[in-house]
C-alpha cells in the first residue's frame, strides 16, 4: 500500500515524506493518540466482587504501523481490595485484555518531546493540607518540603501541546514533584552598636544616638530585625545664652517643578522651528514642525511633515518653580521672614524644555553568525540596529537600546556542514647530517661523504578539507588557510630522523695459507680448484682400497713406518727455487745372522716436490659501477622486474685481469669462469615536477573606512612549495608571495556641525516672576540657545545622524546668560590676550568696572568679578625621556619568501650575532603631560645595536691510541678514548656524562685477539738411536737419540729462517730434546710404537680409564722371552690426563658504525674462545671436536642515538600591542619547539617568546568624580542635588605609578555623548535641624550562604544593607520613617556559624555575646535556648561574714580565712587562718590591716583538692606532720646510702695528712 505523511518545521521546510493512499494519515495518528484511556473498569457481579483492569501495555508488533497489539492485565477483586479467582466475577462483563494499536516508528520520536519547566520553590509540606503551622521550635537542621514543575508533551515543530500519552510511547514521563529541604527559620542578624554620637546640642539638654546595621536579613519565617537605633538624652554643662531662643529656624526648599513653557500670551517666539513635546507627539516618535508667528501661535495640524532623519536641532527655553518655606526645629512651618531676612529666596529659574531621545526604525536583521552545521549545537545569532536621530535634552527619556540580538538557525539540520580544517605537510626535505655535527667536527669532517643517521624537516600548513565531491587532485593540493583554524587539531610532525645509506665495505681477515692444489677437472692438472663430481667423469681407475703388507720374521731387520712429511720449504715455485718436503723412518730392530738385512741409510729418507705452482697469481679487478644511462640498445631481459614508473637504464664498469704485485695483463691469463660482469640494468632516477599549493585567499582589507592621514591598506597572499623538482622536472615558480593595495577601502565621509547664531537671552516670563517674587524688572539670569545642523564636505545639508557618526563632538547648544539689572555691576568687555613670550610664559587679558560700579563694595570683590585672567601659552618644545627597560636583543627576521622556502633551503637558524634592542621613549610637554611620541622621535623607540654571544660546543680531545688488548691470551677488548678539553658555553652542545674528576670521557671499544702464543716449538726428526756397544757385542738394546728443537713464529714457512729466542715459547710445553731409545736385538720381540690414547668421557670422570695399544712387528725367537704388553691403561684425571672445553665470549664492543657515519644503525660484536678446563685458551677446533655447539650470538644490530639539536619554528609575526596606550604596552612574538634536543644535541634556548615595548602613547579617558555632598541652592535644607563631574584625564596606563592629569575635553571625545551614558545628577535631601530622618545606606555586608551542617545549601549568596532612623528632637518622634533594609544576590559567599561567647566572672557577673565564625560580634544568629547565664547565684545566699559565692555555686571563705563546715557539709563560719601574713618586719599598721576581711587565698588553693591539708578551723591536719617526718627520714637514709656507695672504706698504713682548721667567716648576720 502506498501512503504518505508530511512533517514541516517552523521554517516550512519539509523534513520527511510518507506517501499515503487512503488508509492512514498523521491526523489519524494524532487522533488515535488522543483517545482517553481508563485504567480502572469495574463491572459488578454482586456486591462483593468486580473486575479491575490495569494499564494498557506498550504497543508491540513486527513492523511499525497499524498492525500492533496492546495488552493489559484483568483481575477479579473483592470489595475489600484482595484479588480472587476469575470465576467469582461475571465472565460476560469481563473487559477486553487485548486490542489493536498503532505501533510507533522510531522516527516518530523526532515529532514530539517533553517540555519541562524549572523546579518551583520549595514549599513546606503542611501548606498543602492547609495547616499553616511553622515548625520553628521543632526544627533542628531543616524542614521537609516539596517542589513542583510543569511537564507537557509538545510538537517539536510549533511547540503546541498534545496529549501526554503520545510522549509516553517514547519515554517515561519525568517526575512532576520531588522532595526538598527548607532550612530552619533564620533570625535577623545585626552588628554591634557603634559608639555614641556627640550631643545634638552644644548647650543644655540634647540627644545622642548610636546605630547598628543589618548583617543578614530574616529568612524562612525567622524573627524580624530589632531596632537599629538607640537614643538617649545628654546634657551639656554649658548653659545656653539667654538671647538664644528655644527653636532653630531653617529655610527649607522643595524640588524644582518640571520645566514648562509659558502661556501663549507670554511667549515671545521668533518664528523658528521648535519641537513639540506634548503627549500626542510622544506616541509616534516623530518631529512636528510648527510655524510660529510673533504675536500668535497657530497649529497647522494638516501640514505635519514626518521626517525620519531631522536636518537640524533646536531647543526651547521654559521655566520651573519650587516651594520655599521656613521650618522650625519642632517640624512646624512658620513665617518665611524668620528665615529669609536679607534676600528673598530663589523660587523660579529658566530651564531647557526636556526632549526625549528619538531613534530611527530598526534596520533589517543582519546575517546569521551560524551559517553551517557543526558538532556545536548552540544556535547562531543575528543583529539589527538603529541610530539616534535626536539626543535627549533637559532630563528627557534616555536613548533605548540601539542594538538587538536574537538567536537564529536553531535547528541547524537544514544547513550545510561546516568546513573542516586539517594540517597538511610538504614533502620531507633531504636527509642532512650536518646539523648533527658539533662545531669541532664540522671543521674536521668532509661533509660530502657523511652517511648514517640524520634529520630532515618539512613545513606544515593548514588547509580546508574539501567536500567528497571535489576532484581528486584538488583533495591533494588544497589552498592554505590561516593556521588558527587548525588550532584544535594536533599538528603534524615537522622534524623526523632519517638515514643516508653507507657503502658497506666488507671487513676481511688476513689471507690464510694456500690449501692443497685441487684439480679443476681430471684433464687439467694445472688447476687450483676442484669440485667433487661423479666417479664416471674420471677416466683412470680409482686408487686401490687394499694393499699387501709383509710381516718380518724373527731374525729380519725391522724398519718403522714413515713419519709425516715435513712442512714445504716454499709456498710457491719460482725460477730459482721450488718447494720440497721430506719424511724419514728408523730401524727398530737389527737383523739376526740369517735374517733380512736393514736397508741402507739413504733408503730411510724420502724427498718430494711441493707447492710447485708458480708464485705469480692472476686475478680479476673490477672498477666501480658507472652512472645509470639510458639504454639505447634493445630492451634488457628482466626489465619487468623493475619499477615501471621510471625508465630502465644500464650501467657498466671496467673489468681487467691483474697480475699480483705487477699490473694488468692479457685476459686469458685469468680464469674466464670467475670473470665478474661488466654490464647490468639499473633504474633511472624518476623525474619530479615542482608542486605548489594554490595561492591562499587574499588577506581581508580593513572593514573600516580610511581617514585622510592614514596609510594605504594592503593585502597579501602566499603559496607553499610542497614538492621540489628533481631530475629535470618542471621548476618551481619564482613568486611565492604577493602583495597589493586594497582597492575597495573607501575614505571616511566628511561631515561637520554647522552652529547657528545664539538666540536672545530668555528669562522667566514676567507674569511668573511677578507672581512669585513681586519684582517687575525684566532682568536676571536666563538661558540662550542656538540651533545646530549637519552639512557635508561641500556644504550641502545632511542628516543629523551622519554628523553624530562622523563629525565628532557636538558643541553645547545652550548657555547661561544674564540681562543686566539696575543694580548690577557693569564691566567693559575682555581685552585680547597678550602676546606669548615663549615656552613657559603666560598671556593675560583684562577688563574694568564702569560708572557707579566702581564705587559699589560688592563690585570691588575680585573673587566675584575678576578683572584679569591668565592662561599658559602653548609650547611646541618637548622633552624626550627614555622609559622602562631594554628589550631583549632581537635578531633580524628572514624575509617572508625566505621563510616560505625555509624547509627546503636548509638554512641554519641564526641564534647569535648582531641584533638590535629597543627602549621606549616618553615624550613630555612643558606641562609634564604625556604627548604622542612622534613629536620626539619617528618610531617612539631608542634603538641600540646589541650582540648575542654565539654558543660554543663542548670540545673533546682527539682519539687516544688504542690500548693493549685486555686479554693476554685469547679474545678481549681494546679501548681508545677522548677527554674533555673545553666545556660548553652559551647553550652549546653539552658534554657527555662527566666522571668523578669532572672529566667528560668518550670511549670506543672493539674486540681484539691476542694469540695465546705467537711462537711454537718446531721439532726435527729424531736422530738414529745410538747404542754404546761393549766389545763385539751386537749394537742393540737401550740407547739414546736426540733431535733439534727450535722456537719459531707460528704460520712461518718451514724453509724460512725464522728461529727466535727459546724464551718466547712456552717452556712448559717444550718437547724433550733427547730420549732413551731401544733397538731390539735379533732375538727380541719388536713392538710397534704406541697408538694414541683413547678419549676420556666428556665429564672427565675419574672412574673411567683411557687406553692405548700397539701391535707386534716381529715375534721373538721361539726360545726367547715373551713380548711386552700390547695395551696400556691409566685413569682419567681432570687437567692431567683429561680436559674439558667450553665456549667463552668477550664483552660486547661499542656500537660500530660505518666509517663516515655519525649515528644511526650499526652493529656490535664479541669474540668467541674455546677455553680448556685448566684455563688455557685453545683453538676453536677443539670445542668442535668435542661436539660443543655455540649458541651465543656474536653479532647484533645496534643504534647510536643521533645528537639531534633543538629545532625551532620560525618566529611568529609581532602581535598587536597589549595596550593601545600607556607605558605598559608590549608586543610579543613566539616560536615553538619542533624537535627537542636529544643526546648531546644543542639544547633548546630558554627564550621561546620575545617582547619589545610599544611606543608610549598618552591614554585619555573620562574620569567620573565621586558624588558631591548634597547641596541645596539658596537654602539650608530641603530638596537638593548631588552631582558629579566628568573630566578628561591623561595618564600613563598605570594609576599607581602616574596619577592622572587633567587634559582638554576634546582629547577624550564627545563629552555630551559620554554624559548621556552616565547619571550626572541625583536628587537628595538635606535634613533640617530637628527632622527625624534615615541614615545613609550602610555598606553591603559580606556575602553569606544558607548552609546546613557546614555545607552550602545554595550556590548564590545574599548580602544586606540597611538604613537606621535618627531622632534629632523627641517632639518629632511621631513623624519618623521606618527603618529599612534590602538584600541582593552575590557570588562567592561563605557559610557562617554562630556561637555564644562568655567573658570572665566579675562580682558574680559576666558578659555574654554572640559571635560569628569570622570573629564578628553580632546580635541574633545564636540559639536563645543555649544562651549561657550572665549572673551567678548561691542557694542559700552567702550572708555570713567573710563569705562569697564561689564559681561552683556554693559559699566559700574570702582570702585569709578558713572554712569551718557543719556535720552536714555546709559552711558554718569563716575563721582567720593563723600565720598566713606573719612577716619579720611587720608593724602595727600591717597587723591591723590583716583584720579586714578579704578572700582566702589558701582556701581557694586547696578547695579543689580531694585530701585537704588544712582543716575547717584553719589548722594543719595531723597527717600532714606525719608525712613530713617520714619524708625527712627517707631523705636522710638516701643521703647516707649514697655516701657509703660512693666512698668505700680503705685501709692504709700511712698517717693521715694534717687537717687544716675550719674557719668560719662571720659577716654580722644574726642567722649565723
Amino acid at each position: 500500500m502506498g501512503w504518505t505523511m508530511t512533517r514541516k518545521d517552523d521554517l516550512g521546510v519539509i523534513a520527511r515524506t510518507w506517501q499515503a493512499g487512503n488508509i492512514l494519515s498523521l491526523f489519524l495518528l494524532l487522533s488515535f493518540f488522543s483517545i482517553p484511556v481508563h485504567s480502572d473498569i469495574i463491572l459488578l457481579k454482586d456486591h462483593h466482587f468486580s473486575w479491575k483492569a490495569g494499564q494498557w501495555g506498550q504497543c508491540v508488533g513486527e513492523e511499525c504501523g497499524s498492525g500492533g497489539v496492546q495488552t493489559r492485565t484483568i483481575w477479579c477483586i473483592h470489595i475489600e481490595g484482595w484479588a480472587t479467582h476469575h470465576s467469582h466475577c461475571q465472565h460476560m462483563d469481563k473487559p477486553e485484555s487485548k486490542r489493536q494499536c498503532f505501533k510507533v516508528c522510531d522516527w516518530h520520536q523526532d515529532l514530539f518531546e517533553w517540555e519541562i519547566s524549572d523546579w518551583g520553590g520549595c514549599v513546606l509540606v503542611p501548606f498543602f493540607s492547609n495547616e499553616l503551622k511553622l515548625r520553628t521550635t521543632e526544627c533542628i537542621t531543616a524542614q521537609h518540603g516539596i517542589q513542583k514543575r510543569h511537564i507537557h508533551c509538545v510538537r517539536t515543530s510549533n511547540r503546541s501541546t498534545v496529549s501526554s500519552r503520545i510522549c509516553e510511547f517514547f519515554s517515561q514521563k519525568p517526575p512532576v514533584e520531588q522532595a526538598c529541604l527548607i532550612p530552619c527559620p533564620q533570625d535577623c542578624v545585626v552588628s554591634d552598636f557603634t559608639f555614641w554620637s556627640g550631643c545634638s546640642k552644644t548647650c543644655g539638654a540634647g540627644l545622642q544616638h548610636r546605630t547598628r546595621h543589618v548583617l543578614a536579613a530574616p529568612m524562612y519565617g525567622g524573627a524580624n530585625c530589632p531596632n537599629l537605633t538607640e537614643t538617649r538624652t545628654c546634657t551639656n554643662s554649658a548653659k545656653c545664652p539667654i538671647a538664644e531662643g528655644e527653636y532653630q529656624y531653617s529655610l527649607k526648599v522643595g524640588a524644582w517643578s518640571k520645566c514648562r513653557l509659558p502661556h501663549q500670551k507670554d511667549a515671545l517666539l521668533n518664528g523658528r522651528t521648535t519641537v513639540d513635546f506634548t503627549a500626542s507627539s510622544s506616541e509616534n516618535n516623530t518631529i512636528t514642525l510648527h510655524t510660529v508667528a510673533s504675536h500668535h501661535h497657530s497649529h497647522h495640524h494638516h501640514a505635519q511633515v514626518h521626517i525620519k532623519y531631522p536636518m537640524s536641532w533646536e531647543l526651547e527655553v521654559g521655566y520651573q518653580t519650587r516651594q520655599v518655606r521656613c521650618a522650625r526645629s519642632d517640624g512646624k512651618n512658620v513665617m518665611l521672614s524668620l528665615c529669609a531676612k536679607d534676600t528673598a529666596p530663589l523660587t523660579f529659574q529658566a530651564c531647557v524644555m526636556s526632549q526625549d531621545c528619538h531613534t530611527s526604525d530598526w534596520s533589517s536583521w543582519g546575517p546569521c553568525s551560524k551559517t553551517c552545521r557543526s558538532s556545536d549545537l548552540s544556535p547562531g545569532y543575528r543583529l539589527r540596529s538603529r541610530v539616534t536621530t535626536l539626543i535627549p535634552q533637559g532630563g528627557g527619556k534616555p536613548c533605548p537600546v540601539l542594538e538587538e540580538k536574537e538567536a537564529c538557525n536553531i535547528i541547524g539540520d537544514l544547513l550545510l556542514k561546516c568546513p573542516r580544517y586539517m594540517w597538511r605537510a610538504t614533502e620531507w626535505g633531504e636527509c642532512r647530517i650536518l646539523p648533527l655535527l658539533s662545531q669541532q667536527d664540522r671543521r674536521q669532517v668532509n661533509v660530502s661523504i657523511l652517511c648514517g643517521g640524520g634529520v630532515q624537516t618539512r613545513k606544515t600548513y593548514c588547509v580546508q578539507v574539501p567536500d567528497d565531491s571535489a576532484p581528486h587532485h584538488r583533495k591533494e593540493v588544497s589552498r592554505p588557510v590561516n593556521a588558527h583554524l587548525c588550532e584544535g587539531a594536533e599538528p603534524l610532525l615537522a622534524v623526523q630522523s632519517c638515514s643516508i645509506p653507507c657503502q658497506n665495505h666488507c671487513l676481511l681477515s688476513q689471507w690464510s695459507l694456500w690449501s692443497a692444489c685441487l684439480y679443476e677437472n681430471c684433464k687439467d692438472p694445472q688447476g687450483k680448484k676442484g669440485d667433487v663430481v661423479p666417479s664416471t667423469h674420471c677416466v683412470n681407475d680409482p686408487p686401490p682400497t687394499e694393499e699387501t703388507c709383509e710381516v718380518a720374521c724373527s731374525a729380519d731387520c725391522v724398519v718403522g713406518s714413515w713419519f709425516s712429511w715435513s712442512a714445504c720449504s716454499h709456498s710457491c715455485a719460482t725460477k730459482t727455487a721450488e718447494g720440497k718436503q721430506s719424511r724419514t723412518r728408523t730401524v727398530l730392530a737389527i737383523p739376526g745372522k740369517e735374517g733380512k738385512a736393514c736397508p741402507a741409510a739413504p733408503a730411510l729418507e724420502e724427498w718430494r716436490v711441493c707447492n710447485d705452482h708458480p708464485c705469480m697469481v692472476f686475478y680479476w679487478q673490477a672498477s666501480a659501477w658507472g652512472p645509470c644511462l639510458v639504454n639505447t640498445s634493445a630492451d634488457l631481459n628482466g626489465t619487468s622486474l623493475w619499477n615501471e614508473t621510471c625508465a630502465v637504464g644500464v650501467q657498466s664498469r671496467k673489468v681487467s685481469c691483474m697480475k699480483m704485485n705487477a699490473g694488468p695483463v692479457v685476459s686469458k691469463r685469468c680464469l674466464e669462469s670467475s670473470r665478474p660482469e661488466s654490464v647490468r640494468p639499473c633504474l633511472l632516477p624518476c623525474t619530479k615536477d615542482c608542486i605548489v599549493t594554490p595561492f591562499s585567499e587574499w588577506t581581508p582589507c580593513p572593514s573600516a573606512c580610511l581617514t585622510e592621514n592614514s596609510t594605504a591598506a594592503t593585502q597579501s597572499r602566499y603559496r607553499t612549495i610542497i614538492q621540489m623538482s628533481t631530475n629535470g622536472g618542471q621548476e618551481c615558480p619564482d613568486t611565492l608571495y604577493e602583495e597589493r593595495e586594497c582597492d575597495v577601502v573607501s575614505a571616511c565621509p566628511v561631515y561637520r556641525w554647522r552652529l547657528h547664531k545664539w538666540h536672545s537671552c530668555t528669562l522667566v516670563p514676567d507674569s511668573v516672576r511677578r507672581g512669585l517674587s513681586g519684582s517687575g524688572e525684566a532682568c536676571g539670569n536666563g538661558l540662550e540657545t542656538r540651533g545646530v545642523s549637519c552639512i557635508g564636505e561641500k556644504g550641502e545639508p545632511a542628516n543629523m545622524t551622519e554628523c553624530l557618526q562622523w563629525a565628532g563632538p557636538l558643541q553645547s547648544q545652550i548657555r547661561e546668560c544674564r540681562v543686566a539689572c539696575k543694580d548690577d555691576c557693569t564691566l567693559t568687555a575682555w581685552s585680547k590676550f597678550s602676546d606669548c613670550a615663549g615656552c613657559g610664559s603666560s598671556q593675560t587679558r583684562r577688563r574694568s568696572l564702569l560708572g557707579r560700579s566702581k564705587k559699589k563694595e560688592r563690585c570691588l570683590n575680585e573673587e566675584l568679578y575678576p578683572l584679569e585672567e591668565t592662561k599658559a601659552c602653548p609650547c611646541d618644545e618637548f622633552l624626550s625621556q627614555p622609559y622602562g627597560n631594554w628589550s631583549a636583543c632581537i635578531l633580524p627576521n628572514p624575509l617572508v619568501f625566505e621563510s616560505l622556502q625555509g624547509w627546503m633551503v636548509h638554512r641554519e637558524v641564526k641564534e647569535c650575532g648582531q641584533g638590535v634592542r629597543y627602549k621606549s621613549v616618553a615624550c613630555i610637554d612643558q606641562r609634564g603631560h604625556l604627548v604622542n611620541p612622534t613629536f620626539c622621535t619617528d618610531t617612539g623607540y631608542i634603538v641600540e645595536v646589541c650582540h648575542i654571544p654565539c654558543p660554543l660546543d663542548c670540545k673533546l680531545s682527539e682519539w687516544s691510541p688504542w690500548s693493549a688488548c685486555s686479554a693476554s691470551c685469547g679474545s678481549g677488548l681494546k679501548i681508545r678514548s677522548k677527554w674533555l678539553r673545553e666545556k660548553a658555553f652559551n647553550g652549546g652542545r653539552p658534554c657527555p656524562k662527566l666522571d668523578l674528576k669532572n672529566q667528560a670521557q668518550v670511549y670506543e671499544a672493539v674486540p681484539c685477539n691476542r694469540e695465546c702464543s705467537q711462537y711454537e716449538w718446531r721439532i726435527e726428526p729424531w736422530s738414529i738411536c745410538t747404542i754404546n756397544t761393549v766389545d763385539d757385542l751386537p749394537a742393540c738394546g737401550e740407547g739414546v737419540q736426540s733431535r733439534k728443537i727450535r722456537c719459531v713464529k707460528k704460520e712461518a714457512a718451514s724453509g724460512e729462517d725464522d728461529t727466535v729466542d727459546d724464551g718466547l715459547c712456552d717452556q712448559d710445553e717444550m718437547p724433550p730434546r733427547a730420549q732413551v731409545c731401544f733397538l731390539a736385538c735379533p732375538s727380541d720381540c719388536v713392538m710397534a710404537p704406541w697408538g694414541p690414547w683413547s678419549n676420556c668421557p666428556g665429564e672427565c670422570d675419574q672412574g673411567y680409564l683411557r687406553n692405548r695399544s700397539r701391535h707386534i712387528l716381529r715375534p721373538p725367537v721361539s726360545d726367547g722371552g715373551t713380548c711386552p704388553e700390547l695395551v696400556q691403561s691409566e685413569p682419567c684425571v681432570l687437567n692431567n690426563t683429561c680436559f674439558t672445553y667450553q665456549y667463552t665470549v668477550t664483552e660486547w664492543s661499542t656500537c660500530q658504525l660505518c666509517e663516515n657515519a655519525i649515528c644511526g644503525r650499526g652493529s656490535r660484536l664479541r669474540h668467541l674462545d674455546c677455553v680448556r678446563s685448566d684455563g688455557k685458551v685453545v683453538e676453536l677446533q677443539k670445542c668442535k671436536q668435542f661436539g660443543l655447539i655455540n649458541k651465543l650470538q656474536l653479532l647484533e644490530s645496534c643504534v647510536v642515538d643521533c645528537p639531534v639539536s633543538c629545532i625551532l619554528s620560525d618566529w611568529s609575526p609581532w602581535a598587536e600591542c597589549s595596550h593601545t596606550c600607556g607605558s605598559r604596552g608590549h608586543s610579543e612574538r613566539s616560536r615553538r619547539i619542533l624537535q627537542e634536543a636529544h643526546e648531546e644535541g644543542r639544547p633548546c634556548p630558554s627564550q621561546l617568546s620575545q617582547t619589545k615595548p610599544c611606543p608610549i602613547r598618552p591614554c585619555y579617558m573620562w574620569l567620573l568624580s565621586d558624588w558631591s555632598p548634597c547641596t541645596v541652592e539658596g537654602a539650608k535644607c530641603g530638596e537638593g542635588l548631588r552631582t558629579r563631574n566628568l573630566s578628561c584625564v591623561i595618564h600613563w596606563g598605570n594609576w599607581h605609578e602616574s596619577p592622572p592629569q587633567l587634559a582638554e575635553t576634546e582629547l577624550c571625545g564627545d563629552v555630551k555623548q559620554q554624559q548621556l551614558l552616565q547619571e550626572m545628577e541625583q536628587p537628595c535631601f538635606v535634613h533640617c535641624p530637628g527632622d527625624c530622618h534615615l541614615t545613609e545606606w550602610s555598606s553591603w555586608s559580606s556575602c553569606q550562604l544558607t548552609c546546613l551542617e557546614g555545607r552550602s545549601f545554595e550556590s548564590t549568596g545574599r548580602q544586606t544593607r540597611s538604613r537606621a532612623v535618627i531622632i534629632q528632637a523627641m517632639e518629632n518622634q511621631g513623624s519618623c520613617p521606618l527603618q529599612v533594609f534590602e538584600t541582593q544576590p552575590c557570588e562567592g559567599g561563605k557559610c557562617h556559624t554562630y556561637q555564644w561567647k562568655t567573658g570572665g566572672w566579675s562580682n558574680n557577673e559576666r558578659a555574654v555575646w554572640c559571635q560569628r565564625s569570622d570573629g564578628v560580634n553580632v546580635t541574633g544568629g545564636c540559639f536563645p535556648q543555649k544562651r549561657p547565664t550572665t549572673l551567678r547565684h548561691c542557694h542559700p545566699p552567702c550572708t555570713k561574714p567573710f563569705t562569697h559565692c564561689t564559681p561552683s555555686g556554693v559559699c566559700g571563705c574570702e582570702k585569709g580565712y578558713t572554712e569551718v563546715m557543719t556535720s552536714h557539709g555546709f559552711l558554718d563560719y569563716c575563721t582567720r587562718t593563723p600565720g598566713v601574713d606573719n612577716s619579720k618586719k611587720a608593724d602595727v599598721k600591717t597587723n591591723s590591716g590583716r583584720l579586714k576581711p578579704r578572700p582566702s587565698q589558701a582556701n581557694d588553693l586547696f578547695s579543689e583538692w580531694t585530701l585537704r591539708p588544712v582543716g575547717p578551723d584553719g589548722r594543719v591536719k595531723l597527717w600532714v606532720y606525719a608525712v613530713t617526718v617520714v619524708g625527712f627520714v627517707v631523705i636522710l637514709f638516701v643521703i647516707a646510702l649514697s655516701f657509703l656507695v660512693c666512698n668505700p672504706y680503705k685501709t692504709t698504713k700511712a698517717s693521715a695528712p694534717p687537717q687544716k682548721p675550719l674557719t668560719l667567716a662571720y659577716d654580722g648576720d644574726m642567722d649565723m
